[in-house]
């Protein structure tokens, strides 16, 4: 049976990590290298590093902190924001990341998930979808979950899916920051609807979570979150053990 991955998030704006609340109210965390440093030695499966400001503000992903990083860490690192076209995907895996994490650039160009993965291959684009309920439809945002796309997301995501993308990481705006667990429902419908590696994201409260999300929806190939293990309120270790207790496979 093959693992479930723990994966750290790690929120990037002007070189620093932060975090918030429903994508709002972004507060200093730490430094992203020592961070990722610490990650890596504390048993992830995997990094997502995020540029969260880089589509909105209409500029190019950090590159600096990205080299640094892959330098020092030695397992799976994605990394997304202000990725618009392939040449934004040759630079981020020439500065050390190993899958490159598309949403805003997709959207406004959807040829560049099938373009990305033509060069690259499949398992090297993974789609990051941002969705929020809207009138009790799933629709899809963009710009760091500014603006309302209109789309409906289950349908964008298999399009996307259809087109190349090897993975998806599933954003639940409603849940995020909010620690009250995953975006069950919401999570459900992408997995029964791809046949790809669906990445849970937003809603970790604690360890219960995970244990829920992994027994609930075995589907799921992986957790990601941030708050709770940037401030030490999970540690991976743990977490890691307790889903072996609860006979989920898991790498120790």
């Amino acid at each position: 049976m093959i693992t479930k991955r723990i994966i750290p998030c790690l929120d990037v704006k002007d070189g620093r990590v932060v975090k918030g609340v429903n994508f709002k109210s972004l507060g200093d965390v730490a430094s992203p290298i020592e961070l990722a440093e610490y990650y890596s030695r504390s048993g992830a499966d995997e990094l997502v590093f995020y540029d969260i400001t880089a589509s909105f503000e209409g500029r190019k992903l950090f590159t600096d902190v990205l080299c640094e990083t892959a330098k020092r860490v030695f397992i799976p690192l994605t990394v997304g924001g202000g990725i618009n076209s392939v040449e934004d995907f040759d630079r981020v895996l020439k500065c050390g990341a190993d899958k490159v994490s598309v949403n805003s650039g997709a959207i406004r160009n959807p040829s560049l998930v099938s373009e990305a993965a033509k060069l690259y291959g499949d398992q090297c684009v993974v789609l990051s979808a941002d969705v929020k309920r809207v009138d009790g439809v799933f629709r899809v945002f963009s710009k760091g979950g500014r603006e309302n796309t209109g789309m409906e997301a289950i349908e964008w995501i298999k399009r996307c899916v259809g087109n190349g993308a090897g993975e998806v990481v599933l954003n639940s705006i409603d849940t995020d920051g909010v620690k009250n667990g995953f975006d069950l429902e919401m999570l459900d419908k992408v997995c029964n609807a791809v046949n790809v590696p669906v990445i849970a994201s937003g809603g970790a409260g604690g360890i219960e979570d995970f244990i829920t999300l992994f027994k609930t929806l075995p589907k799921v190939d992986a957790g990601l979150a941030a708050s709770i293990f940037h401030f030490g309120e999970v540690k991976i270790e743990t977490l890691k053990q307790e889903m072996k207790n609860n006979n989920i496979p898991v790498r120790i």
